[in-house]
């Protein structure tokens, strides 16, 4: 049995980074465990999958009639199946009937609600199943770094997340069945609502899924909209001229809303004189037009004759927003798009959501129905010059630059800065109070700072294109948006070469390194920062050249080739030593003590984590302190020095409790564990463990719960209980083997091939044993030729019996 040697390992050494982030919650308490169909599942009092998301966007301010709508849909509810489709025609009212109708049945879904547009029709890029996804797992609280990057991967945790759970997903503008699919929850406990303009004939032949085509409204409810909106407004309409704006605005709910507004904005005009407008622009743009069906010409006339109603600032908003390369906005963004203060920005984004021409999903934030981003970014190519749309998009993606520098700066993932050219004096910069601000702002702009830098490469804005990524470097590191980081670092990497900016080159391919070696694939990462390195020598860069070392190290160290490892960590304190960078230099002293526990030599382990620990609580960096807390415990439990590894585990624990840290919370908990198994504790130490892997199951940390798991098979091994033992050890292996993570397979190897032993399966301990043997074997450190001896003797043991 490897307890109380068993190490937590360099999967988990990373102090910086990889085993923090920004979370929240509890884990619900296991009140027990059994076997099912060969795998071990803790049972807890309440499942939980986090927070019940509740994503529906706002009800419409009035809707009326589709009742026979909404009773299909009721039907299509009781019926079952995998989803029902609302399909029609561009603006005729999907989004709004779908919208309703959950609002209507939504306590019928206790577990909550998802929603997303899916942008299957807007100008820009639709959302992708993976990007639909990443939100979805993250509204139910997954941890962005344990989200798979894989498509498949991803949807299945989706689909294991939502099993037997009541939940309703929206799935808004869809383009295609493709982009629908990986979406469906594939249990009959949720339902699904698509919307789109595409009739999705193979969901219904495949997934049996219903669909409702959704036609213009009938003209006593277009009518009834009419009067519905206009109502408390104006008095004593002509009935015959509120049908002729019903039938010019061939009866398509976007057109009707817009048309209603704007006569309630004029209540003293004449309806006929109105008509009339829209009657002129209606043959404007019969001579305009290329003989487009009926709906969408009248939608784009409504669209004209509100759009010409507008002030002359309202109406350059409009137009100019047609420009920005995300999917929504802020009143600060806009503007930054115009010129304008913030404040009067926001007075004109009121006008414009006030004439509907924009939609307003939540507190300070905008977004266009597709049709009217569409006719914005018609308008703004037709009445603005090349040379001004530029410089347009040259003051938002300054904008969002600085905006990102400032949050990056009030985080506590602050990391070395450059310097940026000083903006405009009239442009509003956004500031951040706090840490807490500074994450809010990123977590609501994460993707339109993707499409900031899509757009900035595109538009040859290779500069801005290369800073975005780099200054968003820190927050990468800890919030760990895979998609993204990599993306958006590419692009970079690429723009910094094209204008030969070898400081950018370098600081992006220490980001890729990092991004690699965190997603684990290690040999990529050991060679993005070792080019990172080369370059940052000849630019005599020393602490870039500390910190791409210290990467490398990191690399080095979970492939297990530690005596690079150790070179790399001593060079890069030295590094940091010299530059007087106390923080980077507790964090080399941290892995190069990670370093020498992988290589037996236990006394420099303790004192190289004693240090970094001293280091970081003197410049109150808690953040780092408790992770190397929790190491420096580690290294004094295998040093016999237990009752120091008790103050620094109840210490680490006490400070992750305090900052909400999870993943700190769970390490600790498998060192007290470990600590009562020394202390001949079994029940407590099991009582660890389960909550560890809890824990770790709901971080979704696949490695740190195997590892958990197999801890859990060691309790169980002490407490006289083999077979149980087995079964725990048996789960650890299966996720090991999926991940093939080799190191920890070996060692969860060795621990079933002890209780099967002890249990009198001899046999299969000796399969078990012998295949240990060979993935030791595969090491050459001293850590694993104990393991080695250990096996080898165990062997001889039980055949000379």
């Amino acid at each position: 049995m490897n307890s109380p040697d068993t190490p937590t390992g360099p999967a988990d050494a990373m102090p910086s980074g990889d085993t923090h982030s920004e979370l929240s919650g509890r884990a619900g308490e296991v009140v027990q465990a059994r076997d099912v169909s060969g795998g071990v599942h803790f049972h807890r009092a309440k499942p939980q999958i986090g927070p019940i998301p509740r994503q529906l966007p706002v009800d419409a301010r009035v809707f009326v009639n589709r009742v026979a709508e909404l009773e299909w849909l009721d039907q299509s509810m009781a019926k079952g199946g995998p989803a029902c489709i609302i399909a029609g025609t561009a603006g005729v009212g999907k989004t709004s009937l779908a919208v309703h109708w959950a609002h209507r049945v939504r306590e019928r879904f206790s577990d909550g609600q998802l929603y997303v547009n899916l942008r299957g029709y807007d100008p820009g890029t639709p959302v992708t199943p993976e990007q639909a996804l990443d939100r979805f797992l993250r509204a139910m609280d997954v941890l962005p770094g344990a989200i798979p990057r894989d498509s498949e991967a991803r949807a299945a945790l989706y689909r294991s997340l939502l099993a037997d759970r009541r939940v309703l997903v929206v799935l808004d503008n869809a383009a295609s069945a493709g982009q629908v699919r990986p979406l469906l929850p594939g249990t009959d406990t949720c339902f699904v609502v698509i919307t789109s303009r595409s009739r999705l004939s193979s969901l219904v032949a495949r997934e049996g899924a219903h669909r409702l085509t959704l036609d213009v409204l009938p003209e006593p409810e277009a009518i009834a909209l009419l009067r519905a909106t206009i109502n408390g407004f104006r008095h004593h309409d002509d009935p015959n001229d509120i049908g002729e704006l019903a039938r010019l605005c061939a009866r398509l709910p976007l057109a009707l809303r817009i048309a209603a507004e704007r006569a309630s904005s004029r209540p003293q005009t004449p309806l006929a004189d109105l008509i009339q407008d829209l009657r002129d622009e209606s043959a404007l743009w019969d001579l305009l037009s290329s003989g487009d069906d009926e709906e969408t010409g009248a939608v784009r006339t409504v669209f004209a004759w509100s759009y010409r109603a507008l002030s002359t600032d309202a109406a350059r908003l409009f137009r100019l927003l047609g420009l920005h390369p995300g999917r929504d906005f802020s009143s600060a963004a806009a503007a930054a798009l115009t010129g304008f203060t913030t404040a009067r920005a926001r007075q004109l984004l009121d006008v414009l959501v006030g004439a509907h021409l924009l939609e307003q999903p939540d507190r300070d934030r905008f977004q266009f129905h597709d049709l009217l981003r569409a006719y914005a970014a018609d308008q703004v190519r037709g009445e603005e010059s090349p040379e001004d749309r530029h410089s347009t998009v040259v003051r938002l993606l300054t904008w969002y630059l600085h905006s990102a520098d400032a949050a990056v700066a009030a985080s506590m993932y602050a990391r070395r800065r450059f310097p940026l050219d000083t903006p405009d004096r009239d442009m509003p910069l956004e500031s951040f109070p706090n840490h807490e601000a500074a994450l809010g702002w990123y977590d609501l702009e994460r993707v339109n700072l993707v499409a900031a830098t899509i757009a900035a490469n595109n538009a040859g804005l290779y500069e801005t294109a290369w800073r975005l990524p780099a200054i968003l470097r820190g927050l990468f590191e800890y919030r760990h948006p895979f998609d993204e980081w990599f993306t958006t670092t590419r692009i970079g990497l690429s723009a910094a070469r094209r204008v030969g900016d070898r400081t950018g080159e370098a600081t992006l391919l220490f980001s890729l390194g990092k991004a690699h070696i965190q997603y684990g694939q290690l040999e990529d990462g050991l060679r993005s920062l070792e080019e990172s390195l080369s370059i940052q020598r000849a630019v005599g860069d020393r602490l870039g050249a500390a910190e791409s070392l210290a990467g490398a190290g990191l690399a080095c160290l979970r492939l297990r080739r530690l005596p690079e490892a150790e070179t790399r960590f001593e060079q890069s304190r030295e590094i940091a030593d010299e530059l007087g960078e106390i923080a980077h230099k507790a964090f080399s002293t941290h892995l190069l003590g990670n370093t020498c526990f992988e290589q037996n030599r236990l006394g420099e382990a303790v004192e190289h984590l004693r240090q970094a620990a001293e280091m970081l609580r003197a410049i109150g960096n808690r953040t780092m302190e408790i992770d190397a807390l929790v190491f420096l415990a580690r290294a004094q439990r295998e040093h016999g020095r237990v009752d120091e590894a008790q103050a620094s585990a109840v210490r680490a624990l006490k400070i992750a409790d305090e900052t909400g840290d999870r993943v700190i919370t769970a390490l600790s908990l498998v060192e007290l564990g470990r600590l009562h198994l020394i202390r001949s504790n079994p029940a407590e130490a099991l009582k660890c463990f389960q909550q560890a892997t809890v824990l770790q199951r709901a971080l979704g940390n696949r490695s740190r719960e195997a590892q958990s798991l197999d801890a859990t098979g060691e309790a169980y091994q002490r407490l006289g209980r083999p077979q149980d033992a087995a079964a725990f050890h048996r789960q650890a292996i299966h996720i090991q083997r999926a991940l093939n993570e080799r190191w920890w397979l070996a060692i969860a190897l060795n621990n079933l091939a002890t209780a099967l032993s002890v249990a009198g399966e001899e046999d299969d301990a000796h399969r078990h044993w012998q295949e240990a043997l060979a993935l030791f074997g595969e090491f050459a450190d001293a850590r694993a030729r104990s393991h080695l001896r250990q096996i080898q003797e165990r062997l001889a043991d039980t055949s000379t019996q």
